[in-house]
């Protein structure tokens, strides 16, 4: 691995332990974790007081989602908005996990957000 891609990696579990640090989900206001792979969105929420997920919305198997990466993160947003207000939430805690607050992680966090979220 070069050393270019091996700090790049190591900033990543930096701001990922920063942000664990402070995040927590509870049953009334649960964690919206985002996972962003090079060809796939997924979004959960968990309640980290019982160690259970919620609710997620995922691009993995899913035909009729297309378009480019960051119109997938906000059809991905849009999708597990709509989960929680199934299950009468309306206030989440956002866990970036440890990805910056910038393009694909925005899109899904303003999609989720025109949607009714509150975080």
């Amino acid at each position: 691995m070069s050393k270019v891609l091996e700090k790049k990696l190591d900033h990543r579990a930096q701001r990922r332990r920063r942000v664990h640090a402070v995040v927590r989900g509870t049953a009334v206001r649960p964690r919206l974790s985002v996972f962003i792979s090079s060809r796939h969105i997924t979004a959960q929420l968990i309640d980290d007081d019982k160690g259970v997920t919620l609710g997620y919305a995922t691009t993995v198997g899913q035909k009729g989602i297309t378009g480019t990466m960051t119109e997938r993160a906000s059809t991905v947003g849009q999708a597990i908005a709509k989960q929680a207000k199934g299950k009468k939430l309306k206030s989440v805690v956002f866990d970036r996990g440890g990805r910056l607050y910038h393009g694909r992680v925005a899109a899904l966090a303003d999609a989720a957000r025109k949607e009714g979220l509150i975080f």
